[in-house]
């Protein structure tokens, strides 16, 4: 059987996902390929046309569609408690009643659209609509591998109405315990304190993240943001999660907080540096996060946990590393596992395998997140050779010892490669990398490469064979998905990748998943005994990840890049 799943259901993160018989054969999001991140109000055309080429497969070939975003009946708690909690904003209430699946419908027709414009034909095949939060449950539990009981957990800004999961998987069934619904949302308000603090809800979540190391979380109490106890929680709306006329307007954009948070905090943060208070304002918001979630996380799912110990994750805040590290942490938990995509692109994926699971079928666990394009070295050479400008490069006889040479003199590398990444992390094969034992490379790269905060944090690429000793964990962590302390004996030896409050957020390579860029690192190592590389994802700031060879050329040329590998060939700058 074959299985298209589709993304794109709350207006962002489009993307396409194509299973075949219980095995993920490619996924990729829509942005990479029109070169607009997040792919706003677009559904996944390229996307799909990409699954199934890579499947090899005619569009008239599959047999179901599965799309993220399901009909909410009026006889469910959510839709009243929408309408409850928003009676400030008569209009929207009154909406959630009388009219409450009209993003369904309308999401509806956009997916039938797509059918038949791709020729997959919307009368001829079955169309599968899973609740979000399900989609994102699947994403996490069916690709985990786990065969024990396993506690699910799913937390966002919204889906249809619900926010927040906690449910456990069992013999492949997924099994809700509670939902909670908007405006009540953990994943909203840290998107409220993210545009508060500068940056774009959706986009600078992992710049707050980043930034709270920085700040002092009890400096200033965020408690009256939220009432979080005995297993409940709800947002205080006449701050953040507004709607309507509550909300702050500046310079005609209305905002997800409202006047009432700039009279109690001050002005919104402006400008690309960690500067006090905001500083500390992120780290309050990082610290409240993470109290109110391990709080429901232990009511909800504590004993499942103690039971088993096996923990499933996905929605937007399931890509808050430092949660993550502190969710490890707990009593019981022997392994985490988060989805690589624990975003809205990656609900492809948890449609298509939960529409599959209730089919019969049984879905492979994930084995690896790279499920894009990938491009030969001929291709590679015609896109130089047809560039707007003349490219200089050359074929190499060693690209790993080549590359490993031009990383430990110091040079920042753009490294093109293989099958593109799922999911918003750079995993070794659209990435830029350097030497994380040599002083200042990571504040090169910001501030001459991708033009970002020079404070942003860069993640180490590790070797399995010295994780261990790094990270002092044996706990999995092939997708960038965790942050961990770092060993004394490391922080300077690799500082580079060592973040202010001496955790890294790793990437563990194996031979299996990615054999050349474990072979570029273990040459790395050879030079100065470090298999660690530095890693961050190629692309500029505000774009998305590159995908094609075309790509890499203009983010090459577009930036103080020297040196860039794609395939077995060397692009170098003239100087």
């Amino acid at each position: 059987m074959i299985v298209l799943g589709l993304s794109g259901a709350v207006g962002h993160d489009a993307s396409a996902a194509i299973y075949i018989d219980g095995k993920l054969i490619a996924a990729a999001e829509e942005e990479r390929f029109l070169r607009d991140k997040h792919a706003k109000g677009k559904m996944a055309y390229e996307a799909t046309r990409f699954c199934l080429q890579q499947a090899g497969i005619r569009p008239d070939e599959i047999d179901m569609v599965a799309f993220p975003f399901a009909e909410i009946p009026l006889t469910t708690p959510a839709r009243w408690h929408y309408a409850k909690r928003h009676w400030y904003a008569p209009d929207r209430a009154l909406l959630a009643l009388f009219n409450g699946n009209r993003r369904y419908w309308r999401n509806h027709k956009h997916v039938m659209q797509l059918l038949d414009d791709l020729g997959i034909g919307a009368n001829r095949v079955k169309f599968v609509p899973v609740e979000h939060h399900l989609a994102h449950a699947s994403s996490a539990y069916h690709l985990s591998g786990f065969k024990e009981k396993t506690a699910i957990i799913g937390i966002d800004g919204k889906g249809e109405y619900a926010t927040t999961f906690f449910g456990y998987g069992e013999n492949g069934q997924i099994h809700k315990i509670k939902e909670f619904y908007d405006p009540d949302s953990l994943g909203g308000l840290y998107g409220a304190l993210t545009e508060y603090l500068g940056f774009e809800m959706l986009d600078g979540e992992f710049k707050v993240m980043g930034m709270a190391p920085y700040g002092d979380p009890d400096r200033f109490d965020f408690s009256r943001l939220i009432d979080c106890q005995d297993g409940q929680f709800r947002i205080n709306t006449k701050l953040v999660n507004t709607v309507g006329l509550r909300r702050f307007k500046k310079n005609g954009k209305g905002y997800f907080f409202s006047p009432a948070l700039i009279e109690w905090l001050g002005p919104m943060r402006e400008g690309d540096e960690k500067d006090e208070p905001y500083i500390d304002y992120a780290a309050s918001i990082q610290a409240l996060l993470e109290k109110c979630a391990l709080h429901l996380i232990d009511y909800y799912l504590g004993d499942i946990i103690k039971e088993t110990g096996k923990i499933a994750y996905a929605g937007g805040v399931a890509l808050n590393v430092k949660l993550n590290q502190r969710i490890i942490a707990m009593p019981g938990v022997k392994e985490l596992f988060v989805q690589p995509a624990a975003g809205d692109a990656g609900t492809a994926i948890g449609a298509a395998s939960y529409a599959a699971t209730q089919a019969g079928m049984i879905i492979e666990p994930m084995q690896h997140a790279y499920l894009g394009p990938a491009y030969t070295t001929q291709q590679c050479i015609d896109a130089c050779e047809a560039y707007t400008q003349p490219v200089t490069w050359q074929k190499l006889d060693n690209v790993t010892a080549e590359t490993a040479q031009l990383l430990d003199a110091g040079n920042p590398v753009a490294w093109f490669q293989g099958r593109m990444e799922f999911g918003p992390r750079a995993l070794g094969n659209r990435s830029i990398l350097g030497s994380p034992s040599h002083p200042g490379v990571a504040d090169r790269i910001n501030a001459q490469i991708k033009y970002r905060e020079r404070w942003r944090p860069f993640c180490p690429s590790m070797l399995d064979t010295v994780a261990e000793e790094i990270l002092q964990t044996a706990h999995p962590s092939p997708y960038m998905t965790f942050t961990f302390d770092v060993a004394e004996s490391w922080k300077s030896r690799i500082p580079e990748v060592v973040h202010e409050d001496g955790t890294a957020r790793a990437q563990i390579v194996t031979a299996q998943t990615n054999p050349r860029y474990y072979d570029l690192i273990s040459e790395l190592a050879k030079r100065n005994g470090n298999a660690v590389v530095l890693n961050t994802s190629l692309n500029r700031r505000g774009e998305p990840m590159v995908c094609s060879p075309i790509d890499a050329l203009n983010m090459f040329f577009g930036s103080d890049l020297q040196y860039l590998v794609m395939e077995d060939i060397l692009v170098t700058k003239t100087v």
